[in-house]
């Protein structure tokens, strides 16, 4: 009798691996991964060490859009994962002007941004980036130390891998969304 219940016990925890792992590789691999910020280019939003939760299936349905947060291989090095925030869209010119920002769309009309989560634009002088079809212009909410879209280009649309979902620790900054706008807040076209 003994045998035969440690054979059942084995036999359901081998039936309990399978079946969580049937549905936690699958999660892991195509819906969400773990995320820890490194460094201080998005700060205030982000801090060094906080532990994200990346959603990587939202893009396979919709476009990312202004003023998302997001998380892809950086396009110099697909090793690397860097997060920022989505400025310039696919066939928009993203303007700077002494660390002001601002955007046209293919139209020319201009897009009025909000952006009160950057705390110090800085001075990074004067450029205009052409984003092509299939590309993003991103940034960090803290310019001056941020390695971005101004420094080494367009990001590829098949680098994204996902939006910030939620923000696990540190716990007293747990939340959904961490970093997003209001609805309409990111980004409007100017009358």
């Amino acid at each position: 009798m003994p045998q035969e219940k440690s054979e059942n016990f084995f036999t359901e925890l081998l039936k309990f691996i399978l079946i969580a792992a049937l549905i936690v590789i699958p999660m892991r691999l195509f819906v969400a991964q773990p995320f820890i910020v490194s460094g201080a280019s998005m700060d205030p939003t982000f801090h060094n060490g906080q532990y994200l939760i990346v959603d990587e299936l939202t893009y396979h349905f919709a476009s990312p859009r202004r003023g998302d947060v997001i998380i892809f291989r950086y396009p110099k090095d697909r090793t690397q994962f860097f997060i920022k925030r989505i400025v310039g869209l696919p066939g928009e010119t993203v303007l700077i002007r002494g660390g002001k920002v601002e955007v046209q769309k293919a139209d020319g009309a201009p897009v009025a941004l909000s952006e009160p989560y950057v705390v110090n634009p800085g001075n990074s002088g004067n450029s205009t980036h052409p984003v092509g079809q299939g590309e993003y212009f991103v940034m960090g909410d803290n310019r001056p130390e941020s390695s971005d879209s101004r420094t080494w280009g367009l990001l590829p649309r098949t680098d994204v891998v996902g939006r910030a979902f939620l923000r696990l620790l540190p716990i007293q900054y747990l939340g959904f969304f961490p970093g997003s706008l209001p609805a309409g807040q990111a980004g409007t076209q100017s009358q």
